[in-house]
């Protein structure tokens, strides 16, 4: 069993009014996920409500009474993952080559996760991408791990603490970024040759110290999956290489990882300085029956 503690504290240079703030810290669960128990704990006191949005992530938004000093918001997950180490896909026939037509039902559902968030003026990404179809007719598993392989290759991997993303441009341009960079430039490659393509963002369980993208044994990552017909959503971590779920443990997918913060929130108040933001998370396996 696997234990996720979600640790965010705000601590503000004097009393402020805090708005509504909205939090996505819920495993998603999944027929390779059993959520085995979840708390989310909120200082100070607030009421706390749930809902699912579009993508059907769970989302928690409270909303507080009075004046505070700090914010903290404490999230803890037990979970089981059953995901395969190295899955088979049962791709559909008329799918195994690239290029290949979603049909008019995949293509009216799949909607704006096929279409690019990113502009691409010159289209210089459209061409990154086009290099990796070796010919008329391309497996399309390969291709897909050939383009996200092809993202870990061109980009190396930092740590970068601002929020946001940078465009996949920007990111082609400076040849290093975060896990977050890397997904959404793989996302968009595959978007600008015609795949629906969503974004990821949760958490990376690394007890072999093995994987890039953690400081320990498991961190905050993202990644994304590609639609393939017959297979599904199919899982891709560029960051790493890796093909599959078996370390990923999801909690928001979206069309743009904006959509899929973590924490998002406001105060009105406290005009002597900014807030003092830390964050502290800590994935580990744990005894359970």
């Amino acid at each position: 069993m696997i234990r996720i503690r979600h640790r965010t504290a705000y601590r503000y240079p004097e009393r402020v009014q805090l708005g509504p703030h909205r939090l996505m810290l819920r495993p998603r669960e999944s027929r390779d996920l059993r959520l085995v128990s979840y708390e989310l704990l909120v200082s100070p006191e607030a009421r706390v409500t749930w809902a699912q949005d579009v993508f059907g992530n769970s989302v928690a938004t409270a909303t507080f009474s009075g004046p505070a000093g700090e914010l903290v918001i404490d999230s803890v997950a037990e979970l089981r993952l059953d995901a395969e180490a190295w899955p088979i896909f049962n791709i559909a026939t008329d799918a195994l080559s690239f290029p290949f037509r979603y049909s008019d039902e995949d293509w009216t559902d799949l909607g704006a996760l096929a279409l690019p968030v990113h502009a691409d003026p010159d289209g210089r990404l459209r061409a990154w991408a086009q290099g990796f179809v070796l010919g008329p007719a391309t497996d399309t598993l390969s291709l897909l791990r050939d383009l996200s392989n092809g993202v870990a290759t061109r980009v190396a991997y930092e740590i970068r603490d601002d929020e946001g993303t940078q465009s996949p441009g920007e990111t082609l341009g400076r040849s290093r970024g975060s896990c977050r960079d890397l997904a959404v430039l793989f996302a968009e490659a595959a978007r600008s040759l015609g795949f629906g393509a969503r974004l990821v963002s949760g958490y990376l369980h690394n007890p072999d110290l093995e994987s890039v993208g953690s400081a320990g044994a498991g961190s905050t990552h993202a990644w994304a999956e590609i639609y393939v017909p017959g297979a599904g959503w199919i899982t891709f971590d560029p960051t790493n290489r890796s093909l599959g779920s078996a370390n990923l443990i999801p909690v928001a997918v979206a069309r743009d990882l904006r959509q899929a913060m973590p924490v998002i929130g406001s105060y009105s108040g406290g005009g002597s300085g900014p807030a003092e933001m830390s964050v502290e998370v800590v994935v580990a396996e744990v005894s359970g029956a």
